[in-house]
């Protein structure tokens, strides 16, 4: 089932209504600061709803190993880690 631009799949519950789905994808999109692809509810042991769920993949203008980190994009970067690559020493490929 399809809902709110996610895919979800419900395994071993019974009773649960889009406006919870809806609530869930809400409340997991609210965590990970994340678009979700797809989410898949299923029960606990304790009796709550487990959260499965893939988020959707991010762009990113290339790959960078700065301080033996590989990272897509410095967009969450703290100041000093944005100020370290600001530094660098750009090389250029020459043909």
């Amino acid at each position: 089932m399809m809902v709110n631009d996610v895919a979800v799949t419900i395994d071993g519950l019974s009773d649960v209504t889009e406006a919870e789905i809806a609530q869930y994808i809400g409340y997991v999109e609210e965590q990970t600061n994340e678009k979700l692809n797809e989410l898949t509810l299923t029960p606990a042991a304790d009796g709550q709803i487990h959260l499965d769920y893939v988020l959707q993949p991010q762009k990113f203008e290339r790959i960078r190993r700065i301080t033996g980190y590989l990272v897509g994009t410095i967009d969450r970067w703290n100041d000093a880690k944005k100020a370290e690559e600001h530094d660098r020493v750009k090389h250029t490929v020459m043909h």
